[in-house]
């Protein structure tokens, strides 16, 4: 059978997510805001036809939404990463190898699929991930993973295709990509479509027909692949198994400016604390953490600084307490008192590179850690936070999420429906208007 590769992603992923536990929204324009209720980073059809561009400043928008009553939230990651796990355990209902590329995003191989049967399945794909998780979604199909995506891109923009679009046949293909701007192409980013455009290449079609040799010239090895794959060959495999990932970082904008070194102890000691769960969740350690912090280049009228640090450890370990106490040395050793008007910092961090799994890194001579106990600890923490919710148990030093005064700011943060059990939606009748779902308060 012919090689056939299906992207299926969630419309308006987050906006979708809001609308399965609250059906009012449907057909209301929406909007989910970034970090901080920054700025807008998905939108509904109804919020982009009153022209709410991606990634435009709440602030410069805040009208609008009050005019034009558009829905507006603050992210709700949790609950988004959860309805996206739930999905592609239906994915994998339909497809044995499943590669998830993004939070809304997966590749399907289909190549075991009867050429006719795959439209077909894609459907009922569609249909069942929408009746088992709420979540609408779009399919496109095609011999490689750019032809895939670009039949995304057109089940989503043609609403006779009912959401599917199999781009196998290379007749139909032909006939589709005349009309596509390159700029739709998967990885052909501002840069690349300014050397594409005095190149004279202004539609896919025209780049699939480019000389290899020329296009790599513009756009390194990167392009001359792109090349290759709209003319269905393949060039890049489906990523099954995540490589092993080689650094980690954790960083958040503060809500309100930090000015206290007891409080951006709190912050980096907190990032910490997340960078050790993910690294444990991974079975991956580090020798070493940079810690940064700066103030705003926005703030106008502020004394500006930016610090960075890295701090060395005995050897390789996954451990909060560990992490904690080299974080908060980060932040100690440069720290520095700015008079009568102090730095009013705005954002912090901690990143780590060059991880390797903790069974296979060496042990340290001197100063070496205590595994035995510190791992049994770390193990116990985790436990209670998968049952009972992640931020259960923390460090002290970390402080209770309630009580963090620089924490991140989700003002119209939704409840965690799904993970949360003070937060799990109880149905209640109603006499006249029926029932009502409202989160619970235990």
């Amino acid at each position: 059978m012919s090689r056939a590769l299906a992207l299926i992603d969630g419309n308006s992923f987050y906006c979708s997510c809001e609308r399965v536990f609250d059906p009012k929204l449907v057909g209301v324009p929406v909007i989910v805001l970034s970090n901080n209720d920054g700025c807008a980073v998905a939108r509904t059809p109804e919020a982009k036809a009153l022209g709410i561009k991606m990634g435009a400043p709440y602030f410069m928008i805040r009208e609008l939404c009050r005019r034009e009553k558009v829905r507006v939230f603050s992210s709700n990651y949790t609950l988004y990463g959860d309805m996206s796990a739930r999905a592609n355990a239906v994915y994998r209902q339909f497809a044995k190898d499943v590669e998830i590329y993004s939070i809304d995003e997966s590749f399907l191989d289909l190549s075991e699929v009867r050429e006719r049967e795959r439209l077909e399945l894609a459907r009922d794909l569609r249909s069942t991930v929408r009746r088992w998780t709420g979540i609408p979604t779009c399919v496109g199909i095609g011999p490689t993973k750019t032809l895939a995506k670009l039949a995304n891109h057109i089940a989503k923009r043609v609403p006779e295709l009912g959401g599917v679009c199999d781009l196998s046949d290379e007749n139909e293909r032909a006939m589709w990509l005349v009309g596509i701007p390159v700029g739709e192409v998967w990885g052909i980013g501002r840069a690349s479509l300014a050397k594409l455009e005095a190149l004279g290449v202004d539609t896919v079609a025209d780049l699939r027909d480019l000389d290899p040799r020329p296009a790599r010239q513009a756009l390194t090895v990167v392009g001359e692949r792109i090349i290759h794959e709209l003319r269905g060959r393949a060039c890049l495999p489906l990523e099954i198994v995540p490589a092993r990932r080689k650094g980690c970082a954790v960083t958040r904008s503060f809500a309100s400016r930090v000015t206290e070194q007891a409080d951006l102890e709190q912050a980096v000691s907190a990032h910490a604390t997340r960078l050790a769960e993910k690294l444990r969740r991974d079975g991956l350690a580090t020798t070493q953490i940079t810690v940064f912090y700066h103030t705003s280049e926005h703030d106008r009228g502020d004394p500006k600084r930016s610090v960075s640090t890295v701090v060395h450890l005995p050897e390789a370990t996954s451990d909060s307490l560990v992490l904690i106490k080299a974080a908060r040395l980060g932040v100690a050793k440069t720290w520095r008192e700015q008079g009568p008007e102090p730095w009013r910092y705005s954002k912090a961090g901690v990143i780590t590179t060059d991880l390797v799994p903790l069974t296979e890194s060496p042990r340290a001579l001197f100063g070496a850690l205590d595994r035995e106990r510190g791992g049994a600890l770390m193990a116990a923490m985790d436990a209670c936070n998968r049952r009972f919710g992640r931020g259960t148990v923390v460090p002290a030093r970390a402080g209770l999420e309630a009580k963090r005064t620089w924490a991140t700011k989700f003002e119209m943060r939704t409840p965690r429906y799904t993970t949360r059990l003070a937060e799990v939606p109880v149905v209640t009748a109603m006499a006249t208007a029926g029932p009502e779902i409202r989160p619970s308060s235990s």
